[in-house]
């Protein structure tokens, strides 16, 4: 029986759990939790996720949250021979403290851009696009070592939470990231490294993207 993904495209969290469930080739179904017409509280939502925020996964009786959480559930259940969730205890907790950073300043950065004019109909707080300035080039810096989100020789659960908030910001065109030159040149790489990398990541950015565009 198929896991079940509850989101929508748009949602850069959305698109790590669909991106993890591709790569590790786990069968799902995509239920879509449209939040503006306020899915997210009918009372069947309700029942498997009390937070009423997405994505939410079901695997069989299991429920849980959180999209980093849910993606590592995802790589210890069903990829214990694969390399996305790293064994070795120094890897796996860069892979991890890169997750905490995508959550709490890469994803958070990109979202302080774009969220005021989404949903406000205003500009960014003054010294938000400095900050992201900032933030882009630790990330840069992180790739630079290997080629990859958390200095490993391959993909990791780090790089499809980089790739979601990355290709948001590309598609909202909110920032000027041609000076990354590692970043971009990661981009196009690891976006070719991910199974079905459009139907799980690449609609859903442009989707996010047109939203912030019919915004301006």
């Amino acid at each position: 029986m198929p896991v079940e993904l509850y989101g929508m495209s748009a949602s850069a969290p959305c698109r790590i759990v669909a991106m993890t469930l591709e790569v590790l080739e786990v069968p799902y179904e995509y239920k879509t939790i449209d939040l503006m017409a306020g899915d997210q509280m009918k009372p069947e939502y309700l029942k498997i996720n009390p937070q009423h925020n997405i994505p939410t996964l079901v695997d069989g009786d299991f429920a849980m949250n959180e999209s980093r959480a849910i993606a590592t559930y995802l790589a210890n259940a069903y990829g214990k021979d694969s390399k996305l969730y790293p064994v070795d205890p120094k890897v796996r907790a860069v892979v991890d403290q890169r997750l905490y950073f995508d959550m709490g300043v890469f994803y958070k950065a990109i979202g302080d851009i774009i969220y005021p004019k989404m949903f406000e109909g205003k500009d960014p707080e003054s010294g938000a696009k400095d900050k992201l300035k900032e933030v882009l080039g630790w990330v840069n810096d992180m790739i630079k070592k290997s080629g990859y989100a958390a200095g490993t020789d391959s993909l990791t659960l780090a790089d499809l939470a980089f790739i979601a908030s990355f290709s948001t910001l590309v598609e909202t065109g909110s920032f000027d990231v041609s000076g990354f030159a590692e970043l971009n040149a990661w981009f196009e790489k690891v976006k070719g490294e991910i199974k079905n990398y459009e139907k799980a990541n690449g609609a859903g950015a442009t989707a996010m993207g047109q939203w912030y565009k019919s915004k301006l």
